[in-house]
């Protein structure tokens, strides 16, 4: 059974304005973000997609690739050129699991566990870019998971 949907009464001439896209204010927001990040990561030597690795690494060490490309939602052939750079500027290292071969599992350097102190300073920073309190922004993060949630649940619009 689907759910009503309350936009079937707006005139289709409101529905498909460009400002009131749904999925333009987040990708145009996504671009706003990954920009506001580069010049933050630079010092770091870390690409956004590599700090979203380092996070991940910084939060549980010895993770396997194919999980870290889980929580990043990633696919190995994005994966694996990342994970090379990392391990060739010295932050992480790849090696076989003993107990199953066939898991490749990561592990931070010494120089990436260095890192992590340094890259505690993004976080306040992007904070105050966004003009938000940390309250808000946990708010705000929060309701974008729901979203992202649902959205991966329901992949088929059609049916509401």
């Amino acid at each position: 059974m689907s759910k009503s949907n309350p936009l079937q009464k707006v005139p289709a001439a409101e529905l498909l304005k460009l400002d009131h896209q749904l999925c333009f204010a987040l990708y145009s927001s996504s671009l706003a973000m990954t920009k506001l990040y580069k010049p933050l990561l630079d010092p770091l030597n870390l690409t956004y997609p590599q700090y979203l690795a380092m996070l991940v690494l910084w939060e549980r060490d010895a993770i396997a690739v194919s999980e870290l490309g889980q929580r990043l939602q990633l696919d190995s052939g994005t994966l694996t050129p990342l994970l090379k750079r990392l391990e060739a500027n010295g932050l992480i290292q790849r090696e076989r699991d003993r107990a199953d071969e066939r898991r490749v599992l990561l592990r931070l350097t010494a120089a990436g566990r260095a890192l992590k102190a340094r890259a505690a300073k993004v976080p306040p920073q992007v904070a105050c870019a966004a003009g938000c309190s940390l309250d808000e922004l946990a708010t705000l993060t929060q309701r974008l998971k729901r979203l992202r949630d649902e959205l991966q649940a329901h992949p088929d619009a059609a049916d509401h």
